[in-house]
């Protein structure tokens, strides 16, 4: 069981919730908190003028809101505002989201009553997830659109995805035994106002980049193995000169997994001694192209940026980001901004660049593998079959270098792509959600790329036949590829195993850990 509201709450534990399906469970003295927070704005708000209790919403705030309309109020807020459009996004998106939106209410600081958490509790656990679309939060008042569709769920209304269905949300609540949230004076503008979307959607980023660095370590490792490079370019004594964190981290991995090798060369082997300067020109290049000598440089300001994105949307995760915030302890009600998405929609950005020059890695890697011209090792596209007849991996490249362009042009960053909206009263706005959403489509973009490096990879090793000299840890990872996507020689279509070992790198990490 996950506690949610009593301490911070890790991405490892919304890994577990996420991935592993961990419950969640709401300790009584954080629901303690949230019911003097409730009753502490009961009393406050009598005969007071706060935003979003008897005010309109916006460039409305400036009309009061009868005594009569408050709840009602509420209501309209929710339903007005369920008006997103696109595709839905998937369970595994809107179940972070609702995490996130019930870390910040649980924080104590939103002036809600406890049945909204308990109602988010077990939704969560029972993985009923509301239809949420991708298209409508700007990231200024929160994902106000993305959190209204959740609002409408928890009112009974809308549709939801439960076992795999897309079903009316009151007909799943009558067979669960759920009750449907009653307002009781702010729960509409708490549920939407605020950055849980960004900020869910970012943590499985997050979560997903960190498969993709180390897979990226594993494979840059392996191609610089199959074409035996020298090991002096990711060494300790290089690196440590330089003194980023993160490229010193990679060349830690790189080491890791090609321990043992019998490929790697060791450059004061064949190069520092006598022999090695009796030649005018040298068949060998003294040293490797950058896509595989420039590993660390180009993967560690990756790492970097991975883990600094993860210590900003953890953050998030568990800061209290809705408007106003109800502050029982100093006795006050404090309007302002908190729900503004710059951090969650910056971070996104930098982590989607970031993500985009890692596939451009990538392709590289697979390009120099395919083109005999410059490794002068493997045959066209490393065809095992017939030149000219046959195409090996020719065609895969093709996808692969169509996706990493693809990544590039996604890349324009949303951060400093504000519209103003709103009647202006929105005059700069983060397009958070956006961000997030855009580094998911080049998350998963990249992760295809990879397949097919892998799977170039694994031809290579056959065409060497260098089993028995790889190392433990990357020849483990060649037994996995080759029961999904046998070694082939005649041509096929292979899109069923590129969806394979795509789906195969999704969903494990590599057997390093990126935090070693």
């Amino acid at each position: 069981m996950i506690p949610v509201g009593q301490s911070v709450l890790t991405l490892n534990d919304i890994s577990d919730v996420l991935f592993k399906n961990k419950a969640i469970t709401l300790p009584e003295a954080a629901l303690e908190k949230i019911n003097t927070n409730f009753e502490f704005l009961q009393q406050f708000s009598s005969n007071k003028l706060i935003y979003g209790i008897n005010t309109g919403f916006g460039p409305m705030a400036q009309y009061k809101v009868s005594e009569e309309n408050l709840l009602q109020l509420q209501y309209n807020l929710i339903r007005s505002h369920s008006s997103g459009s696109g595709v839905l996004l998937s369970p595994l998106l809107v179940k972070a989201l609702m995490v996130a939106r019930l870390n910040s209410l649980m924080q104590g600081f939103s002036g809600i009553h406890h049945d909204i958490v308990e109602l988010l509790r077990d939704l969560v656990n029972k993985n009923v997830t509301p239809c949420i679309y991708e298209h409508g939060g700007v990231g200024a008042s929160g994902d106000l659109v993305q959190l209204a569709h959740l609002g409408l769920v928890l009112i009974g209304e809308g549709e939801v995805i439960y076992e795999d269905c897309l079903r009316p949300t009151a007909d799943v609540f009558k067979n669960l035994g759920i009750k449907p949230l009653s307002i009781h004076i702010r729960e509409g503008l708490a549920t939407i106002n605020g950055t849980s979307a960004m900020t869910g959607i970012g943590l499985v980023n997050i979560i997903q980049a960190q498969k993709l660095l180390g897979w990226s370590a594993m494979l840059s490792a392996m191609t610089n193995e199959v074409v035996e490079a020298y090991d002096d370019h990711y060494s300790q004594q290089l690196n440590i000169v330089k003194h980023h964190i993160g490229q010193n981290k990679v060349a830690a991995m790189l080491r890791e997994i090609l321990e043992g090798s019998k490929m790697i060369r060791s450059r004061s082997k064949h190069l520092y001694h006598a022999d090695g300067i009796k030649h005018d020109v040298f068949e060998d290049k003294v040293q490797e192209y950058y896509s595989l000598r420039c590993v660390t440089q180009v993967l560690g300001p990756i790492y970097d940026t991975i883990i600094n994105a993860e210590n900003v949307l953890v953050n998030e995760l568990n800061s209290v980001n809705d408007n106003p915030v109800v502050d029982h302890v100093n006795q006050n009600i404090f309007h302002g901004g908190n729900f503004h998405g710059d951090y969650v929609s910056l971070e996104m950005d930098k982590l989607k660049i970031a993500i985009t020059k890692l596939s451009m890695l990538a392709e590289r890697q697979l390009n120099y593998l395919l083109n005999d011209k410059l490794n002068q090792k493997f045959p066209p596209f490393i065809n095992l079959g017939v030149l000219g007849l046959n195409f090996g991996m020719q065609g895969m490249q093709f996808t692969a270098t169509s996706t990493v362009a693809e990544n590039q042009t996604l890349s324009f960053p949303m951060y400093v792509h504000s519209i103003p909206n709103n009647n202006d009263n929105q005059d700069i706005v983060s397009m958070g959600c956006n961000a997030a959403l855009m580094t998911k489509k080049v998350i998963d973009n990249t992760f295809a790329v990879l397949g097919i490096q892998l799977m170039t990879i694994a031809q290579a090793i056959d065409y060497l036949n260098c089993q028995q000299k790889l190392s433990p840890h990357t020849l483990e990872l060649y037994k996995q590829v080759r029961e999904m996507f046998p070694k082939f020689i005649e041509d096929q279509p292979k899109y069923k195993e590129m969806e394979a070992i795509r789906l195969f790198m999704e969903t494990n990490h590599p057997a390093i850990s990126i935090k070693a």
